[in-house]
């Protein structure tokens, strides 16, 4: 097993080196880059993308198509220079990439364009957002989805499986943003009841301050409740028929016909014998169900409810085009993909002994 996670840890580094590489220099064909955003906020624009879909100034597209930079017509050259130096784009692309690798190989992020802090920093500090969203949404999900999913594989074809298999075609077909729309308008404020708040984590610093410790736990659930229930319910509905179709699988096996023609009883039959074998795919599921939620749900999620988590973070990056936040949270989302894949690996053993992945040739 050793060497086995010696390899895998291994091919982490080429995995993030071909995701760097791809979103690295598909940047570059992208318009609208950080030189581009000064030049806009200087000329009162504010963003650089109003003259690409029409809500900014007028733009005589005539009178700057030869320009190397988007609004830069009638600046001095020497600042344009010295932005590309401030910037390091006066240098090549493959130069600056390398150099990028370089540092990002020893957590070095570098600091945001466009802000008086580290990455690093912004990283720690928007982090435990988006993991307190992943995990808390993961969990839930399999404490409902499993044993759901185990009594709909024992009372198949009833109507008590009937109807939850209604039921979770529909939570499936809700996509999530607009599922959290809905419990904004229900349940916060919206048009109906104002039983949760629509934005934050927690209360804010002055009320935060004055509450007991339990007073802020309660305070952190009754902020993370909405959120939560928007991120689980893609993840509830896919885990639930997964689970349900492995059991199925299983009980069907001879090896169940067996034990239950020994007399064994029925919870011994599907706990002792069909739980460990059933779990094995749903447990594989376990990365896709997590990193799904952190990535794609924390970028739409947490701009809903303002939660100010690594996703809403990576989003303003990208819209602001800084680079360094915007590489540095790629960098930061694929490395937890690639870490949580591998314990999901040792959770297979951890679960069947009998899985030797020392054995498999790479």
């Amino acid at each position: 097993m050793g060497a086995y996670i010696a390899r895998r840890l291994a091919l982490i580094i080429p995995t993030l080196l071909g995701v760097m590489v791809i979103n690295f220099f598909l940047v570059q064909f992208v318009p609208g880059g950080p030189i581009e955003q000064v030049i806009a906020q200087m000329e009162g624009q504010g963003n650089v993308f109003g003259g690409f879909d029409g809500a900014g100034a007028d733009v005589n597209v005539g009178a700057i198509e030869d320009e190397r930079y988007q609004g830069a017509r009638g600046l001095p050259p020497e600042f344009i220079a010295q932005l590309e130096r401030e910037f390091g784009f006066d240098k090549p692309p493959v130069e600056r990439f390398l150099h990028m690798m370089w540092n990002y190989i020893r957590f070095d992020f570098g600091d945001s364009y466009f802000r008086s802090i580290s990455v690093v920093d912004l990283v720690i500090e928007k982090l435990p957002v988006s993991i307190s969203l992943g995990l808390w949404s993961t969990l839930i999900a399999y404490l409902v989805s499993i044993p759901l999913g185990i009594r709909k594989a024992v009372r198949d074809g009833s109507r008590f499986d009937t109807f939850t298999s209604g039921l979770i075609i529909v939570a499936y077909a809700i996509p999530g943003f607009l599922f959290a729309i809905l419990l904004l308008v229900l349940f916060a404020g919206g048009s109906y009841f104002q039983i949760f708040p629509a934005r934050g984590l927690t209360s804010p610093q002055e009320v935060w301050d004055q509450l007991s410790p339990i007073g802020k736990v309660l305070d952190y659930f009754w902020h993370i409740t909405l959120p939560v229930i928007a991120s689980t319910i893609s993840a509830f509905a896919t885990l639930t028929l997964l689970t349900k179709n492995s059991f199925l699988d299983e009980i069907r096996k001879h090896y169940v016909m067996t034990a239950r023609a020994k007399g064994l009883e029925e919870n011994k039959v599907l706990y002792g014998h069909v739980f460990r074998n059933a779990m094995l795919i749903v447990i594989a599921g376990f990365p896709a169900v997590f990193v799904g939620v952190f990535f794609g749900g924390s970028l739409i999620i947490e701009t809903i409810f303002s939660l100010d988590g690594l996703g809403r973070l990576a989003f303003e990056a990208t819209v602001a085009r800084d680079y360094p936040v915007m590489f540095g949270t790629l960098f930061v989302f694929g490395l937890i993909g690639l870490v949580v894949g591998l314990i999901s690996d040792l959770m297979y053993v951890w679960i069947d002994p009998r899985i030797d992945f020392e054995s498999r040739e790479t």
